[in-house]
């Protein structure tokens, strides 16, 4: 009111104003500018290439005996290498000359003016940084500071991966956004925002993929993501047009972002910076692909300083700050300011705060000064009390409507709760699982199905994507469906034909999967001959025509034949071969005549695809998987993991294992994932792998994840992108402290029965121990009574057997289903009902009234007791939950003159634990019951294990307890004394004489005469 009264007290005043305005609105009008040129920063350009210009802004000479330091800016894609020198007034390279230091800037020029420029990629951009800083460090021969502005600073984030830091001094960056999903609707999950996001951003990419986005467009979405501050900017400028000194001050930042600060962005570099960093969030979660090689954020180390504005619409606070999570090796710090986007780095607040902010932090890092007070760790910065929000502002009806729709929507979150985030999953779930879901029950005995013809399938459908990852590198799917193409072709130049049986003895490596691909492909049978295994028994179970190795094996394999041995990988340079040795890596596929005969993937859903191995030495077995059980088992896994296109597997379970091949890599494979392989398992190197990879799904095998949960802490492990662990045989213990230590993560255990398709899975990973319900397309499952003692079906009058009640024991069985494959094994017959066939897994089950099943036990594995048989996964799980205690097994053992077994339980204890025998007795008197209760306990270096992690039992009941356990390592249990005492010679006597004066009622069938399960009596 007294504004509006002083103007009308003064009408000469406004009359003047309003002459004033309109002169110099007729000025615009006619000139486009009230003053006539634009003055700028001088600067040479020191280096060309054709991506980029490096300008050096030289200034005064250094002072003597005074070296500055040097920075280096990055613009972002959309905007021009002006950003940093605007205007007189409003210059970061004058503001830095002013103090002494030595800018140096990126410019990537406009793409749509310059050869090519509309086709550069994201790494185009991320190597001409690094190609600047090479050539600074040249200059200068001293380490230079890198800064960017907004994407600018994302691709400094990239660039210090991608060189591990070398040359740079520190990074800066400002508003540069490294996790974009996260809050990003207030009162909505981030999942189901990132959902709307993921959707939004794959049309944008796909929009833009052969095109590119016009200078006009970026500028026009620029001003729509804050309306309200271009109103409030527009009312500024047309209210105080009348004051030409102010607007001409002005003048060089509106029109920048008017018009002349605008460049259009290139296609493809778009397409990858939407996939890797918005649809995929892969600079936050790590495994971005430059030129070929996976990099995370993690590898930077190097002092990092980011800018943080708390009214940044396009790059807010929590987006900004994740950096600290993403890089946990890095020193990171923060200088938060009550600013805008663009405010950050241009206009009067950044000419105060902003630069010379920047200009004290160089002269820290140097040396020359101390750390700036406004600039403080990232973890203090967090916990320091915000003095603005970002709200939205009554000034423009847009923002208003936004606020109000945001308000919505929050409310709505509160009202749905956590139903939001489950709709949310489910119809994210569903566009995917569906088409797999339907897809396997619609495979038939002659359905043409394979690992082969999916690679092909996805490689039509994603040919750019990236698939496999290994040893830091990268390939798409089109990439690897030609090698495997390529290696079709040296099959056939061998004499490989459809039907034939072919050995592969591998390390896991990329050649290993590629033969075996280009093995189903070709129509032949890839047999999967373990590295550590009976090479002679398993070349003759298998059937094997021919035998391709690696070279690490290929001298021992040459040795066992007796003939020719096919050589493949490891073949980038000429080598030279022993005797008997064939370099496959010679070969060239163009040269290779491709016969009539060959058809691509001819396999049928009932044809065997590859052979398996299981057990050791006389219990050897080959185990022949169909096509229809390798689909079964690959959509399954991408069904049950709700794999998408996003997901990174990380499989370090061998390929010759069922969880390795069958699980892992067939599940990435079809569900379209990246696969990234391990070579081999090495907890000390995990959370580093995982990290560079990106990887979201982890595959285990049996009690692998033991190491992970006894490794000391990783910074790399606070925050991670992994959101499940997924295999089969993690014991109890392990999945409780995996979940407590590296949470919120998920489990997801499966059961896959021998013979038969019955496959289960505990999808829900509520229900910790237990491997769910069975997968849709697998076979059906139902517990029957067994009576261990005759190792036999229990049936009733009619002579059928009958199905247990939940919670009780039984022998779980697969229903043979004719239809849909060929018999594997001699099935069961007429069980339940007369003509029915079914598989008996040789595996005691227990089902619960919602129908999720457990595992009680391997039939090999029960303990016979002289008051029953004794399922010995429950005690070793209670051992297990001892203090220190990292693996247990139990087992039982025969003393000396005894006709039953006693309970024993081994156990390795985490490094620096020492068994505590009052919480042992403690845990098995509460756990157990009295016969269940380990006579006695033995401290192990190790305990034996298959490939797959799953402990050996039958080695250590034969080792049984003798006078050489008698040591203060080992325990027995005082029944009398109702506690553990050490073993000495005495005690050992007496726990003899004990089992030896009460006559066994159970006696375990010697091995070979037990009868096969579910025979009869």
């Amino acid at each position: 009111m007294a504004r509006n009264e002083s103007i009308l007290d003064n009408p000469l005043g406004v009359a003047t104003r309003f002459a004033s305005g309109l002169q110099n609105a007729m000025e615009m009008a006619r000139l486009g500018r009230l003053e006539r040129s634009s003055t700028r920063t001088a600067y040479d350009v020191v280096h060309r290439e054709p991506t980029f210009r490096l300008r050096h802004y030289a200034g005064a000479p250094a002072k003597r005996g005074h070296k500055r330091p040097a920075i280096i800016l990055v613009p972002p894609l959309m905007i021009s290498a002006e950003v940093y020198d605007i205007s007189p007034e409003g210059s970061a390279v004058a503001s830095l000359l002013a103090h002494d230091v030595d800018p140096w800037v990126v410019d990537f020029g406009a793409p749509e003016r310059q050869e090519g420029g509309l086709r550069r990629t994201l790494a185009d951009h991320v190597l001409a940084v690094s190609r600047a800083i090479d050539h600074v460090r040249e200059e200068l021969g001293t380490d230079a500071h890198l800064a960017g502005y907004s994407q600018g600073g994302m691709f400094c984030y990239e660039t210090a991966a991608y060189r591990r830091c070398a040359g740079i001094a520190s990074l800066i960056t400002f508003g540069s956004p490294v996790d974009v999903q996260r809050q990003l609707i207030p009162g909505i999950p981030d999942e189901v925002a990132a959902t709307i996001v993921r959707g939004a951003g794959r049309l944008v990419s796909a929009s833009f993929a052969r095109t590119s986005v016009p200078a006009w467009l970026s500028r026009t979405v620029f001003k729509l993501i804050s309306p309200a501050k271009e109103i409030r900017n527009q009312l500024e400028f047309l209210t105080g047009l009348y004051d030409r000194e102010t607007v001409t001050r002005r003048e060089g930042q509106r029109r920048f972002l008017s018009s002349e600060g605008w460049v259009a962005w290139p296609g493809p570099a778009l397409q990858e910076f939407v996939d890797q960093f918005v649809v995929n969030n892969r600079l936050f979660s790590g495994g971005f692909v430059i030129e070929g090689r996976t990099l995370t954020l993690a590898d930077i180390t190097c002092p990092v300083l980011t800018f943080v504005g708390t009214r940044d619409e396009i790059a807010r606070p929590a987006w900004v700050r994740a950096i600290r999570e993403a890089a946990p090796h890095a020193d990171v710090y923060e200088r938060t300011l009550d600013a805008g986007h663009f405010a950050l780095v241009v206009g009067s607040k950044a000419m105060r705060d902003t630069w010379p902010t920047v200009v004290r932090w160089l002269q820290w890092r140097s040396g020359q000064g101390k750390r700036p007070a406004s600039v403080l760790p990232a973890a203090a910065a967090a916990t320091r009390p915000r003095a603005t929000k970002m709200e939205p502002e009554p000034t423009a009806v847009a923002e208003v409507a936004v606020g109000l729709g945001r308000d919505l929507v929050g409310a709505l979150g509160e009202v749905l709760g956590d139903g939001v985030q489950t709709l949310g999953t489910l119809a994210r779930n569903a566009a995917y699982q569906l088409p797999r879901l339907a897809r396997l029950s619609g495979v038939r005995r002659d359905t043409r199905i394979g690992m082969g013809l999916t690679l092909t399938e996805q490689a039509a459908a994603a040919p750019d994507s990236t698939f496999f990852l290994f040893g830091g590198r990268a390939m798409s799917y089109a990439a690897s469906n030609r090698r495997v193409d390529a290696v079709v072709r040296g099959l056939i130049h061998i004499g490989v034909r459809p039907g034939e049986h072919v050995g592969v003895y591998m390390n896991s490596r990329p050649s290993a999967l590629a033969v075996t691909t280009a093995i189903n492909r070709l129509g032949a049978v890839a047999v999967l001959l373990r590295p550590d295994g009976d090479l002679r028994r398993e070349l003759a179970l298998g059937e094997v025509e021919h035998l391709i190795a690696d070279p690490d094996h290929a001298a021992h394999a040459r040795s066992v034949l007796g003939h020719t041995v096919y050589v493949l990988g490891g073949g980038a340079k000429p080598r030279t071969l022993a005797a008997g040795l064939y370099d496959m890596e010679r070969i060239d596929p163009d040269t290779v005549g491709v016969p009539e005969w060959y058809e691509p993937s001819p396999g049928r859903s009932e044809d065997v695809a590859f052979v398996l191995f299981s057990g050791r030495g006389e219990g050897t077995r080959a185990n022949r998987i169909t096509n229809r059980r390798w689909a079964l088992s690959a959509f399954g896994t991408a069904s049950a993991a709700a794999m998408t296109s996003g997901d990174t597997v990380y499989n370090w379970t061998p390929i010759q294992h069922p969880t390795g091949l069958l699980v892992a890599i067939s599940g990435a494979l079809a569900g379209g994932a990246r696969l990234a392989l391990a070579n081999g398992f090495d907890a000390a190197s995990f959370w580093e792998e995982v990290r560079r990879y990106g990887a979201s799904i982890v595959f285990y095998a049996g009690t692998m994840c033991h190491a992970l949960v006894d490794a000391p802490a990783d910074p790399s492990e606070r925050t991670h992108p992994v959101r499940l662990f997924a295999g089969s045989g993690m014991p109890t213990p392990i999945w409780k402290r995996l979940v407590e230590r590296f949470g919120p993560v998920g489990v997801l255990e499966f059961y896959a029965s021998t013979e038969g398709n019955a496959i289960l899975a505990n999808v829900s990973g509520q229900k910790v121990g237990s491997v769910g319900r069975p997968l849709p397309g697998s076979a059906d499952v139902a517990v029957a009574d067994y009576d261990p003692r005759k190792c036999s079906l229990v049936h009733d009058a009619s002579g059928f057997c009958r199905a247990v009640t939940p919670g009780k024991n039984g022998l779980l069985l697969a229903r043979v289903d004719r239809e849909r494959g060929a018999l594997e094994a001699k099935p069961l017959r007429s069980v339940f009902e007369k003509g029915d066939a079914w598989y008996a897994t040789g595996d005691l089950f227990n089902a619960d009234a919602d129908g999720d099943f457990r595992l009680v036990d391997h039939l090999a594995d029960v303990i016979y007791h002289r008051s029953g048989p004794l399922p010995s996964v429950p005690i070793e799980e209670v051992v297990w939950e001892v203090d220190g205690v990292s693996l247990a097994a139990a087992y039982g053992v025969r003393l000396d003159g005894a006709g039953h077994e006693v309970p024993v339980a081994a156990v390795v204890m985490r490094r620096g634990a020492r068994l505590d025998p009052e919480l042992l007795h403690a845990r098995v008197e509460r756990d157990l019951g009295r016969h269940a209760r380990p006579i006695v306990v033995k401290v192990v270096d190790h305990l034996p294990m298959t490939d797959g992690y799953r402990i050996l039992k039958q080695p250590l009941r034969a080792a049984g307890i003798t006078t050489r356990d008698c040591n203060d390592t080992t325990w027995w249990y005082d029944d009398a004394g109702r506690t553990y005492r050490p073993l000495d010679v005495k005690s050992l006597d007496r726990l003899k004489k004990r089992a030896a004066g009460t006559p066994g009622k159970a006696t375990r069938r010697q091995p070979g005469r037990r009868k096969r399960a579910g025979s009869g009596g």
